[in-house]
């Protein structure tokens, strides 16, 4: 049992609502952070019990906000951490949570739920999160909901929507560079871990991956297929000889068939 599940277990403060495998999950990305000066944005106050419950989580050091649609959450406000007021779907809104926050190291997206919240929320403060930091959107069941702008298979869901970032991070080996070029997100973007409900995004100075091969004597090179063009055309040259070789064994293989039963 790791520390968030035993935090909640005792819990005698306010609220907590979440689902129970998240906890486990939670604690794999976020214990780095522990001890540190953290900057945590979670949308979606509910009670606060979650903001008490992250402020001990990472410690005394870290900065914990929070971000809810209904005004009345404005008054558990304390010490520990800030609330703003807003609807996530609002651009302008999103926008100005940048300016009000010194930075943004782990986003945690527990808003409305509605595909518009989510994307919204996504594309105004992804790039805004911390080089190394964590982009998180839990609760993606509601991707399936049609009450919630999903569906099964609704391209307008936040879940086909997300399964572009497939393409995203693995832009460096597109040869259809209209449809998939190398972008801030492919530069900046480490991994994608999907689970039941749950998105997590790990940030990181990505730059264009290359081959390394170790001859057996502790000498590693490297070198890149694409810049690599003696490389290149040694390959189109072997392929193409391994075309021939299987024409030409299908062809001798035809004509010593029909000699026999002819």
């Amino acid at each position: 049992m790791n520390d968030l599940e035993k935090y909640f277990n005792a819990n005698e403060g306010r609220l907590i609502a979440k689902w129970k495998h998240y906890f486990e999950i939670y604690d794999r990305h976020f214990s780095r952070f522990k001890g540190t000066d953290v900057c945590v944005l979670e949308i979606g106050v509910y009670q606060g019990g979650s903001l008490q419950m992250w402020k001990e989580y990472f410690g005394n050091e870290s900065n914990i906000y929070g971000v809810d649609i209904n005004p009345n959450t404005a008054i558990l406000r304390d010490d520990d951490f800030e609330i703003f007021i807003g609807d996530q779907a609002d651009r302008q809104f999103l926008q100005s949570l940048i300016k009000n926050i010194p930075r943004i190291d782990i986003l945690i997206d527990d808003g409305g739920h509605l595909m518009e919240q989510q994307i919204a929320t996504f594309e105004e403060l992804y790039s805004h999160i911390s080089p190394n930091g964590i982009y998180l959107c839990e609760d993606l069941h509601s991707s399936y909901w049609k009450r919630f702008g999903g569906g099964y298979k609704n391209l307008n869901s936040y879940i086909e929507y997300s399964k572009n970032f497939i393409d995203y991070i693995n832009a460096w080996h597109s040869r259809e560079k209209a449809k998939y070029d190398i972008t801030e997100f492919t530069k900046s973007t480490y991994s994608l871990h999907y689970y039941d409900s749950m998105l997590i995004i790990e940030k990181r100075k990505m730059d264009q991956p290359f081959i390394i091969e170790n001859n057996g004597k502790s000498e590693v090179q490297s070198f890149d297929f694409k810049k690599d063009k003696k490389h290149m055309k040694s390959l189109k040259r072997m392929k193409s000889l391994i075309k021939r070789l299987k024409n030409s064994i299908k062809n001798r293989l035809y004509y010593y068939i029909t000699s026999i039963l002819y």
